[in-house]
């Protein structure tokens, strides 16, 4: 069984799950699905750990992001995704992950619930090479400036998902 293949959580758009469907027709139809998103921060929460995503990823090839994430498996929970997509992304096993928020991505037929925490990290770093070409540590201030560039090819919604949690962190530290 290939990855379009793998059985994904299908959700309401309320956000409950409503049962599972291939990869491929939840992308093919633009079903509503959920995925979890890591945030990987310096040990003093200065730096965000970004990547730029391999030209033959199925969404968004060749753009910057600064999570570890995916969609949410049939059976799976957001929380058990997110420590998975870590471990396979960017080979991080044992750094504790800590739920943030919840929030909505909606844009053409890429709708989902997404599911974002973070992660502090000051160990080795082993990029999946099916999924990320490169990546290294940015301070947030310069993360602050790239994000205002609409210019800079950084993926739709981790753009929408770190702008809320620059928002977020105002309130919360």
């Amino acid at each position: 069984m290939g990855a379009q293949d793998e059985q994904v959580a299908i959700y309401e758009r309320s956000g409950r799950v409503a049962g599972a469907a291939p990869r491929w027709l939840m992308r093919r139809d633009g079903l509503w699905h959920a995925a979890s998103s890591v945030l990987v921060l310096s040990p003093d929460r200065e730096s965000v750990y970004v990547h730029r995503r391999t030209d033959d990823k199925d969404v968004h090839p060749g753009m910057h992001d600064c999570c570890a994430g995916g969609v949410v498996a049939a059976g799976e929970e957001p929380d058990s995704t997110a420590q998975r997509e870590l471990a396979e992304e960017l080979g991080i096993l044992d750094a504790p992950v800590r739920f943030l928020f919840r929030s909505v991505f909606d844009q053409g037929t890429v709708r989902y619930h997404a599911f974002l925490y973070e992660a502090r990290w000051s160990g080795p770093i082993v990029h999946q090479p099916e999924e990320v070409a490169d990546g290294w540590w940015m301070r947030i201030a310069e993360l602050r400036a790239r994000l205002a560039d609409p210019a800079w090819p950084f993926v739709p919604d981790g753009r929408q998902f770190v702008e809320e949690w620059l928002s977020w962190r105002q309130d919360h530290d």
